[in-house]
């Protein structure tokens, strides 16, 4: 009974045995969107492609993905050819990726979301740099293609809200390879002329029609144009580069039309009001001066205008008598400042002469210590030969004149004899 009963090994073993004898799995071609993406360090790829209700399960080995002229990323559109298996250890199927690259519209989307985030950025898209839409623009200039809806739905959309609004149509490729250049071209030529503002735009259609509107020159000219542009690019769901770069997005050209001018009518409602409101206000502004000239005429002021010079003399009277306290207090301020004054130079000199004294009779003291007539009362004499002081014998010879001086007179000799000790 037990021979019957097969292992999983077994079972993925031959389901993997099936599938890679079946012609129609060994050489398919698969496209769809990848997700889950890993890049492995051996450089093997593991991926999901999917679609919109299905996925399965993708590997990509390094000999296959080294030669890839891109790299592969989350929400990507593939083309892929490979061959359909069974990995035995997890019992899935999966393609195993032998060459793959990328979708037409996956490579404009990728291109798209580049160019969106390098000129995001450099701040083209700032909302601070916006340039404010006029609210009575006098000349519109438009630039799309000289026919089609769009053109149509602008002018009459302008001519019905705003009719006194004059436009200027620049008219311009808007799809194809040359569309780019040629709007580029006109978004120059329009800003040599004295418009309001300029909407930009054409009607809907694919991603590949609106594709000249993603071009960077496109949003650059738009950027550096010095007229506030609207963007008026294909349907509501759509969004361009332009419209990120523009001053405004209007969802279609024709809702580009509606922002770009007032409506007449409700711009009628809008004076009625303010006209009501400007009489209203006048007619109460009336009614309160009437009532301030009404209540002047029966102020107590007017009735008893000597109450003013009244009034005046009190609060006269009060400053006076305020001054002259004041006055006061500054004098017997200032004289008390005075005296202090003097008291401290008084003291200042005394301490002075009591230093000085001092210093003087010190001074007096070392003249005392210091005489030499004191020397000569003790006994000691000053020997002088010409005016100099002898202090040595070496000084003086035989018949020198000398002087000797003693405490009461002096004494003229002549050298005889030398002695030396």
């Amino acid at each position: 009974m037990e021979d019957k009963y097969i292992t999983v090994s077994q079972l993925n073993r031959y389901l993997k045995f099936k599938f890679d004898q079946d012609p129609n799995l060994s050489h398919i071609f698969l496209k769809g969107e990848i997700s889950n993406y890993k890049a492995h360090s051996r450089g093997h790829l593991y991926f999901t492609i999917k679609d919109e209700t299905s996925r399965i399960n993708a590997v990509m080995f390094y000999n296959q993905a080294s030669k890839l002229n891109f790299t592969p990323e989350d929400g990507m559109k593939v083309m892929v050819t490979g061959r359909i298996s069974i990995y035995e250890v997890t019992g899935g199927y999966q393609i195993y990726v032998e060459e793959m690259q990328q979708d037409g519209i996956g490579n404009l989307y990728i291109e798209y979301e580049k160019l969106k985030k390098k000129l995001e950025a450099e701040g083209l898209f700032d909302q601070a740099k916006k340039k404010p839409i006029p609210r009575f623009p006098e000349t519109i200039g438009i630039i799309t293609a000289p026919t089609g809806a769009a053109i149509k739905d602008i002018l009459s959309t302008i001519k019905r809200r705003w009719p006194i609004t004059k436009t200027i149509l620049f008219p311009s490729l808007v799809q194809g390879a040359s569309a780019a250049p040629d709007i580029v071209s006109q978004i120059k030529k329009a800003s040599e002329y004295n418009l309001d503002l300029l909407i930009v735009g054409r009607g809907g259609g694919s991603i590949e029609d609106l594709w000249c509107f993603n071009d960077e020159n496109v949003a650059r000219a738009l950027y550096e144009c010095p007229i506030p542009v609207i963007s008026a690019v294909g349907h509501e769901i759509d969004f361009t580069i332009a419209d990120f770069v523009a001053d405004l997005r209007a969802p279609t050209p024709t809702g580009a039309a509606e922002m770009a001018v007032p409506n007449q009518k409700d711009f009628y409602n809008y004076l009625n009001q303010v006209n009501l409101r400007l009489q209203k206000s006048i007619h109460q502004k009336i009614f309160d001066n009437l009532e301030k000239v009404k209540n002047l005429k029966n102020s107590y002021i007017l009735k008893n205008p000597i109450s003013i010079y009244e009034i005046k003399e009190q609060k006269f009277d009060t400053i006076y008598e305020k001054f002259q306290l004041v006055i006061s207090s500054l004098l017997i301020k200032k004289k008390e400042d005075f005296n202090t004054k003097i008291e401290k130079i008084i003291t200042s000199i005394k301490q002075n002469l009591e230093k000085n004294q001092n210093r003087y009779l010190l001074l007096i003291n070392k003249l005392e210590v210091l005489n030499p007539l004191l020397t000569i009362k003790r006994g000691y004499t000053i020997t002088r030969m010409n005016q100099n002081v002898i202090t040595s014998i070496k000084d003086i010879k035989i018949k020198d004149k000398i002087t000797v001086e003693l405490t009461d007179g002096k004494i003229d000799a002549t050298v005889n004899e030398i002695n030396k000790n």
